[in-house]
């Protein structure tokens, strides 16, 4: 991995990590804005990272219109934005240390088969006649131990442990499809970047612990972890998921903008008198208290911008 990870120092770096399937919307400026925040509030750098591995899903042109939305509202990258397309040979290096460990094994596992054992992969469970037949083609798992359990303190969400052999089982790193898994992409860009601090939605608390299994497998350090709560539409839907998910209008971001500080908790009075996004961001940087930000799942109402809405 690259000199970052191995500084001396460890000065703040976080980073806002979007797919290109969509537009920004409101439960991404949240992050996006969540993740800019703690990372000047600690005098360190804010990165962006786009991770398009995911063809199938993603949407022509997205990532582009990603970037100027972010621009918009005033939430540049410090540093030169990184594609995980464009990352392959780094995937490629950990999962051969992995295979050369012991640790990473081949499966053709269906989804057929493993749903008849419950969706948890703790072995292969079709044999080996079958494997020589009309298999799919193999995934590459990591392979979990009996008594793999990770515990991490959350910045927000507070103490945290998952069982892994039990709760996930042996989880895939190169999907049987021939692309990269999100859980090894992310750790490995993680350390390449130096990052100390992963800010994100709640929705991906639950991949922590297989990010610090993997993480430890590659002897690779293991950041600071604070995970953002959730927009959910009136359905209790999660924002990107839901039909509500309007885009963000980079032309009127004031409003947005408004509306993501009251939904990270933050007092209303803050931003009432700015009259540009510089001056919105100048103000947020002083008047910022993390100690504000909640820990559970915010309604979509939190984000309108409507004088009388309150912060959850």
């Amino acid at each position: 991995m690259s000199g970052h990870a191995a500084a001396a120092t460890r000065r703040y770096r976080g980073r806002f990590a979007p797919s290109p399937t969509g537009d920004l919307h409101a439960g991404s400026l949240l992050a996006a804005f969540g993740s800019w925040l703690l990372a000047r509030h600690h005098g360190g750098d804010w990165l962006v990272r786009i991770e398009d591995l995911d063809p199938p899903r993603e949407v022509p042109g997205a990532a582009e219109r990603q970037l100027r939305a972010l621009a918009a509202f005033g939430l540049d990258s410090d540093e030169t934005v990184v594609r995980q397309s464009q990352r392959h040979a780094l995937y490629q290096h950990a999962l051969d240390r992995l295979i050369d460990q012991g640790r990473a094994f081949v499966c053709r596992c269906s989804r057929s088969d493993l749903a008849a054992v419950g969706g948890i992969h703790r072995r292969c469970v079709t044999s080996s006649a079958e494997h020589k037949s009309a298999a799919p083609q193999a995934a590459i798992r990591l392979r979990v131990n009996d008594g793999d359990i990770v515990a991490f303190n959350d910045a927000i969400q507070g103490p945290q442990a998952q069982d892994l052999a039990r709760e996930v089982g042996d989880f895939v790193l190169r999907r049987a499809d021939g692309y990269w898994a999100y859980q090894l992409a992310v750790v490995v860009d993680d350390a390449d970047q130096g990052i100390t601090d992963v800010v994100r939605g709640a929705d991906l608390l639950d991949s922590t612990g297989r990010q610090i299994l993997l993480q430890r497998a590659l002897g690779l350090p293991t950041p600071a972890y604070a995970h953002l709560p959730l927009l959910l539409d009136a359905h209790g839907r999660k924002l990107s998921k839901s039909d509500a998910a309007r885009p963000l209008d980079p032309a009127d971001p004031l409003p947005a903008l408004r509306a993501a500080w009251r939904a990270l908790g933050q007092s209303t009075q803050a931003l009432d008198a700015v009259a540009s996004v510089t001056e919105a961001l100048d103000a947020a940087r002083v008047s910022f208290n993390p100690a504000q930000i909640p820990n559970h799942v915010s309604g979509l109402a939190a984000m309108h911008n409507d004088p009388g809405a309150n912060a959850v």
